[in-house]
């Protein structure tokens, strides 16, 4: 295997970015969410408030969250939530572990390794059925499978971006290749950088198709590239899912009960943004989102496809095969420095299917559909620079 280092082709605000998210969380105020959550809203018909850390900007993939708060489904619950941007400034897990917040979005690979040291938190509902993440190189270059990708430049962003292509790599047999840091865009791809580049279906796969092909002066289209779609070659991980606090499960009611509320109408939300697509991208521009129209509207649909239709038995339910299979992969696959994201098994707290069914059982019994058998997504157009 020849020499895998990493090349960084990043400009300062990239490498601000890239540098913070392998930062912890900044630290706890006095007024820590652990306290804040707790308080019953009494006789008074006050909100208990709640603090959701994300795990990026705001965009698309958290619509169902920006529609829960837009519609009331959180007020109708009894809560008063906060969303929290991250921009790669905070972890979740770190923050939810330190007390900061109430609930996290995480991905479930990222939050093993947190989990193996010692955060004590649980995955309470699996938002995200399937992975969103590609391999994309140009259709003219050969790389048609991970086997082909022996010899190639490959593009990541690390930080626990990257297991799922580890995982692929090494399903493949695939040992000599050169792992270049990409940043969170598709520029390095399109200047000829890299050979195949990390793009997720609902963000950087749609920054391609509103990039001008500058052979045609079109857009360019889907047929103009190659995508290896880690679902399809059995190494997908279980991307976003929603992560509370062990301990306080374990021992205080009140949080128990929240976080059944809390899902119930963040479910609520995801359902809205499944039948209202449009709408829920209008909510989460109005929340503050900078991407363009189509882009975001091309966001909220590729989210779409990840949750609907259900094959768990409902949004968030937690399929154990899933999981397993996300924890076989982060014990035994290896990275460029042969480092694996665990190495045992998580404690059986890890997840838990006890709230988000308490969750999907009131909405079945008030006649919602929280399995989307008949989804169909959208056929989205997207415009030059997403606009």
């Amino acid at each position: 295997m020849r020499n895998t280092t990493r090349r960084a082709r990043l400009g300062l605000g990239t490498l601000g970015v890239v540098a913070a998210l392998a930062l912890t969380a900044c630290g706890g105020s006095d007024d820590t969410a652990g306290s804040a959550s707790t308080e019953s809203g009494g006789d008074d018909g006050g909100l208990t408030p709640v603090k959701l850390q994300l795990q990026w900007l705001t965009q698309a993939q958290f619509s169902g969250y920006y529609a829960a708060l837009d519609q009331g489904y959180y007020e109708d619950a009894g809560l008063d939530v906060e969303i929290l941007p991250s921009g790669g400034d905070i972890v979740p897990q770190d923050a939810l572990a330190n007390g900061e917040v109430d609930y996290a979005i995480a991905w479930v690979p990222k939050v093993l390794g947190s989990i193996e040291q010692g955060a004590d938190i649980t995955d309470v509902a699996q938002i995200f059925e399937r992975s969103a993440t590609l391999q994309v190189s140009f259709a003219d270059a050969g790389i048609d499978s991970v086997a082909d990708l022996e010899g190639k430049t490959i593009g990541s962003w690390g930080y626990g971006n990257e297991w799922e292509l580890f995982a692929g790599l090494n399903k493949a047999g695939v040992t000599d290749f050169e792992i270049v840091q990409q940043a969170f865009d598709m520029n390095a791809f399109l200047a000829g950088d890299i050979d195949a580049a990390q793009a997720m279906t609902y963000n950087e796969y749609a920054q391609l198709l509103e990039t001008e092909n500058p052979e045609t002066g079109e857009l360019y289209q889907p047929e103009d590239f190659s995508v290896i779609d880690w679902n399809d070659e059995g190494t997908a991980m279980l991307q976003d899912a929603i992560w509370a606090d062990a301990g306080r499960l374990a021992d205080d009611p009140e949080y128990a009960e929240t976080t059944v509320a809390f899902l119930k109408a963040s479910i609520q939300g995801w359902i809205y943004a499944r039948d209202n697509p449009q709408e829920a991208a209008d909510i989460v521009t109005a929340a503050g989102s900078t991407l363009g129209t189509s882009h975001q509207l091309w966001m909220t649909n590729e989210v779409n496809k990840l949750i609907w239709p259900s094959t768990s038995g409902g949004i968030g339910l937690i399929d154990p095969d899933a999981w397993d299979a996300t924890v076989a992969m982060a014990k035994e696959t290896s990275n460029e420095t042969g480092a694996t994201i665990i190495s045992a098994d998580p404690p059986e707290t890890a997840y838990t299917n006890e709230y988000v069914q308490q969750a999907l059982d009131e909405l079945e019994a008030e006649g919602v559909d929280t399995e989307g058998a008949d989804f169909a997504p959208l056929t989205v157009e997207l415009q030059p620079g997403g606009n």
